[in-house]
């Protein structure tokens, strides 16, 4: 049943209520969205209308992005925190801090504060789980991090180039030019961690190399930060070519989906495979990530959400799409 919750803000602070609501409300209207309430306001008096659980989780928000509305909060800043509200993980202790742009940068579910713990603390970290979970963006962030302070001389990126449905002799330009559109998710991190005239001065330089998985072969990498992105698309014999290539120095992510394989039908994964014969190997950390760890904007969660109800619908049996009515 729906039921109105009054919330007063203080100490009052009209520059703080500014940076909270935000340009034409724009935060306020990101809250609202977030927790399925309408909110109203008069100065520092909210008046937040709902369901009673989604009314006092859009109160404990309103009161923690108060907190923090000394300074301007972007609408990234609003969704990330409506991600750790929504899922009662704010304020998660202990999460290791890492050097880059962004100064707030920090795991925001308890699996992602283990992940980042794993990376530093092991040679070899596999990061397992959906789409979301920011495997590859944290994975990115502990390169920089290690980079900037630096431990390591280079940071290697690298995933194989599986076509998933597509056809590459079709696309225009080389190879290197074929690839690149397969490698942009680690050029857009990297950019975001860095700026983008930083980056390009260290590509000049030879300190960032981002190269499909294919031109590792052969090579042995001493002193570098290497990350295997999209690693489920690897066959066992990539793998442990990858695995392999392992230096002094080094450290190594192996990032994946298993529920995206795109390799043909028959052709086991190599992080399937690996998963299952290293699960035991001293110095060799695995992080399973789960659909609760997937940090998105809110509504995202919820049409995800809703396309997974459609699913489990549908496997029970429910009429199908197009049936006759």
């Amino acid at each position: 049943m729906a039921k109105a919750t009054e919330l007063t803000l203080e100490p009052v602070d009209n520059e703080r209520l500014a940076n909270l609501c935000g340009a034409l409300d724009e935060n306020l209207r990101q809250i609202e969205s977030a927790f399925d309430v309408s909110i109203s306001r008069r100065g520092e008096r909210f008046r937040l209308s709902g369901q009673p659980m989604q009314t006092q989780l859009a109160a404990k928000a309103l009161r923690q992005f108060y907190e923090r509305a000394g300074n301007h909060l972007s609408l990234d800043d609003i969704q990330l925190g409506l991600v750790e509200v929504s899922k009662g993980q704010s304020g998660i202790g202990n999460a290791p801090v890492l050097m880059t742009r962004k100064a707030d940068l920090h795991g925001r579910t308890p699996r992602q504060v283990q992940y980042l713990s794993a990376i530093q603390s092991h040679d070899i970290t596999f990061g397992v789980g959906p789409a979301g979970t920011g495997k590859t963006y944290l994975a990115v962030a502990s390169a920089v991090d290690a980079f900037e302070r630096e431990l390591v001389e280079r940071i290697i990126l690298t995933r194989p180039a599986v076509e998933a449905g597509e056809r590459l002799g079709f696309l225009p330009g080389d190879l290197a030019q074929k690839v690149d559109p397969y490698l942009r998710p680690l050029y857009d991190a990297l950019y975001d961690l860095m700026g983008f005239d930083r980056v390009a001065k260290l590509f000049e330089r030879g300190s960032i190399e981002i190269a499909p998985l294919a031109f590792m072969r052969g090579r042995t990498l001493n002193h570098a930060f290497v990350i295997l992105d999209e690693a489920q698309n690897t066959t066992p014999e990539q793998m442990k070519m990858f695995l392999t290539r392992i230096g002094f120095g080094t450290k190594a992510v192996v990032t994946g989906d298993v529920t995206q394989i795109d390799l043909p039908r028959g052709q086991k994964s190599g992080l399937l495979e690996a998963r299952e014969v290293l699960a035991d190997v001293r110095g060799i950390a695995f992080t399973e990530f789960g659909r609760e760890d997937v940090v998105r904007h809110p509504l995202v969660a919820r049409i995800v959400e809703a396309y997974d109800q459609r699913e489990a619908a549908r496997a029970k049996g429910s009429p199908q799409e197009g049936a006759a009515s």
